[in-house]
């Protein structure tokens, strides 16, 4: 039995469709999250055809969502032999997280600087609380989860597509070693009170403050990644 045969014969749950959205998009949608939460990991291999059984779909949307993540980087298409999930190394977590404090630090400050509604701000706080009781709860996955949504509205509040493109395509990559590497990095504390003291820095309107407490907080984030992934010997996901 194959990989993604195992894989099918274990999540069918996944198959039904979301009514709103395209086939092509589905597929996208579906096996990016499989990939990037590494229930794919890299060097995973299938054929168009068990990807189609496995997403409850025919192969043309498949065909067409494996060339978008095959643009991305994200997989490699092999002719006659489906897909290869591509792996990341350290060096590319390297550059990536320059590339992601670099942007998401630019981002901080535009949103400093342009200030925010009350409501946005308190979508901030609220995703930097949630932080706090999934940690509380050593909910590590909900932890992430509310992590990734205040980088994401920090990004999306700059109002700057461009510079939202560019950290999603950096973000979605990072994705796979930030989950790997969960429960081998200490308690993040610190992450938490860094994320609040950027909230802060925003609403008083304090762009520089914002810019550098969000640079220092992606710079520690991402030695500590490498560092992790160095020390356990992770030399590829």
């Amino acid at each position: 039995m194959t990989q993604a045969n195992q894989v099918i014969r274990a999540d069918k749950a996944g198959a039904g469709d979301t009514p709103k959205l395209s086939q092509s998009e589905r597929a996208y949608q579906d096996l990016k999250r499989r990939i990037l939460d590494n229930e794919m990991p890299a060097g995973f291999q299938a054929l168009e055809q068990e990807l189609a059984e496995l997403l409850g779909m025919s192969r043309t949307p498949v065909r067409e969502a494996l060339i978008r993540l095959a643009d991305e980087g994200i997989v490699e298409i092999r002719p006659r032999h489906g897909m290869r999930i591509l792996p990341i190394s350290v060096a590319d977590m390297r550059e990536i997280y320059e590339i992601l404090t670099g942007l998401e630090s630019t981002a901080a400050e535009v949103v400093a600087t342009r200030g925010l509604s009350g409501e946005k701000l308190a979508t901030l706080r609220t995703a930097v609380s949630d932080m706090d009781v999934a940690l509380s709860k050593d909910d590590l996955k909900g932890w992430a989860s509310a992590d990734e949504r205040f980088h994401n509205l920090l990004v999306e509040y700059s109002g700057n597509e461009r510079l939202r493109t560019w950290v999603n395509t950096c973000r979605d990559q990072a994705h796979r070693a930030r989950m790997a590497t969960l429960r081998l990095r200490p308690k993040p504390v610190d992450s938490n009170e860094d994320h609040a003291a950027v909230v802060e820095a925003i609403e008083r309107g304090d762009a520089e403050a914002a810019r550098r407490i969000h640079h220092r907080h992606r710079v520690r984030a991402g030695a500590m990644l490498v560092e992790i992934l160095e020390l356990h010997g992770i030399t590829q996901l």
